[in-house]
C-alpha cells in the first residue's frame, strides 16, 4: 500500500468515527484533554483536532509521550502505595480520562478485591469507554460519572457516588494532570478544597500538576499552543501546587518531580525530564 492510499484510508476511517461519536453528541471538532492525552499515551480514541494538539505540544516539547507515560507511572504507584501501606479501599478519581489499562480499579483490586472506585470525567466519549470497559470484580464496585470537576458540591451530592462510596470511611482522592484545566481566577485551589473537607481523617490526595520550573521557555510554548486552541492550561510552580495539600500532612518525599516519587527499581534518568510535580497527603 501507497503512502497517499494509507492516508485516504486513515480519512475515511476518522470521518466514520467522527460521525459515529458526533451522534452521542461529542464535539469531534476541537481537541479535548482526554483525548489528546489517550493520542499521547498510544490510544485510539483520539481525532485529528486532537493529534493536531498533541503534536504542536509535542513540537515545543518532543518528549510529551514519554513525559505522559511518567505521568501515569505515578498514578499507578500512588494507587498502589495508598491500597498497600494505607489499607484504602474507596478511590474518587477526577479527571479519569480515556481508560488505559491498568485503570484505578485494577491497580487496587490486584492488593484487594473488595475495593470501590468513582471515575469522574466531563467527555461524553469517556463515559461510553467507561461503561465498556471499566469492569470490576464481583467483590469489588465501579461506577462512572459524568460531572463537571469546577463543582464540588454537586458531584459530592451525585447518588451514584454517595451509593458507592462511604464518605465516613477514608477515601483516596486522585487528581492526575486535571487541576492545569482549571484558571486562577475560576480557584482550583478552593474547589480542591471543598473536596477534601467532604473526606474524614485518614484519607488521601494524591495530585500530578504540569509546571514551568523544569523548562520555562518550553512549557510557555505548550500553553500559548493550547490557548490558541481554544483551551485552558494552566502550569503551576512547586508551591501553587503544595497549595492543593494545605492542612494535610504530606507523605515522603513531599512534592516531588512524579519521577522522582517511590519510583520502581534503580533509574538513571534525570527526575526532571517529566514536567510534573507530584505528590501524596493524608488527613490527619
Amino acid at each position: 500500500m501507497t503512502r497517499s492510499q494509507d492516508s485516504a484510508d486513515r480519512s475515511d476511517n476518522d470521518d466514520a468515527e467522527l460521525s459515529q461519536w458526533e451522534k452521542y453528541g461529542v464535539d469531534t471538532s476541537t481537541p479535548h484533554s482526554a483525548r489528546v492525552y489517550d493520542y499521547w499515551l498510544g490510544g485510539k480514541t483520539n481525532f485529528p483536532p486532537d493529534r493536531a494538539m498533541g503534536q504542536a505540544i509535542e513540537r515545543a516539547v518532543p518528549t510529551m509521550k514519554a513525559q505522559a507515560k511518567e505521568n501515569r507511572g505515578f498514578q499507578k504507584r500512588a494507587v498502589r502505595h495508598l491500597a498497600e501501606r494505607y489499607g484504602i479501599r474507596q478511590f474518587l478519581d477526577l479527571g479519569t480520562g480515556i481508560p488505559t489499562s491498568p485503570n484505578t480499579h485494577e491497580i487496587a483490586e490486584s492488593v484487594s478485591p473488595g475495593t470501590r472506585v468513582v471515575y469522574v470525567d466531563n467527555d461524553p466519549i469517556v463515559l461510553a469507554h467507561a461503561r465498556a470497559l471499566m469492569v470490576s470484580t464481583p467483590a469489588s464496585r465501579t461506577t462512572y460519572i459524568h460531572a463537571d470537576l469546577g463543582k464540588p458540591a454537586e458531584l459530592l451530592a451525585d447518588p451514584a457516588l454517595t451509593s458507592t462510596l462511604d464518605l465516613s470511611q477514608p477515601v483516596g482522592l486522585l487528581m492526575i494532570a486535571v487541576l492545569m484545566l482549571i484558571a486562577d481566577e475560576d480557584d482550583p485551589w478552593g474547589k480542591v478544597a471543598a473536596l477534601r473537607d467532604a473526606l474524614p481523617s485518614g484519607s488521601y490526595l494524591a495530585l500530578t500538576h504540569p509546571t514551568q520550573d523544569f523548562n520555562e521557555a518550553a512549557v510557555a510554548q505548550v500553553t500559548a499552543s493550547a490557548r490558541a486552541a481554544g483551551m485552558t492550561l494552566v502550569p503551576r510552580t512547586k508551591e501553587e501546587v503544595t497549595r492543593f495539600f494545605d492542612g494535610w500532612e504530606l507523605v515522603e518525599p513531599g512534592v516531588a518531580p512524579v519521577m522522582a516519587w517511590h519510583p520502581e527499581g534503580e533509574r538513571s534518568e534525570d527526575p526532571y525530564a517529566a514536567y510534573y510535580w507530584g505528590g501524596v497527603a493524608r488527613k490527619i
